[in-house]
């Protein structure tokens, strides 16, 4: 079971760094038919749609959508974890 709670979390770590690399990538003009460019975007742009769709997530002229879903995934990351693994939510 350990092993389970280790590849989820490592799971949700890898989408967290992928989030960060879609954010940093958006300060930026990618070329849009770049394989890897592409995946990033496939992964990322519907959460963040979602969460934009529902909650107003422009300050200005910035997005601050990737923001709200890194935070979301960490609060996955410390309570799902630590309630799969059996460790009390001390927060």
């Amino acid at each position: 079971m350990i092993y389970l709670v280790r590849i989820f979390d490592g799971l949700l770590e890898l989408y967290l760094w992928i989030v960060i690399i879609r954010a940093v990538l958006s300060w930026f003009r990618p070329n849009p038919f770049n394989p890897l460019v592409r995946m990033v975007c496939r992964l990322v742009d519907p959460v963040t749609g979602f969460i934009a769709r529902y909650i107003p997530a422009r300050v200005g002229v910035v997005d601050v959508s990737p923001l709200i879903l890194m935070v979301i995934i960490m609060i996955v990351r410390r309570v799902a974890v630590r309630l799969l693994a059996g460790i009390p939510l001390g927060f």
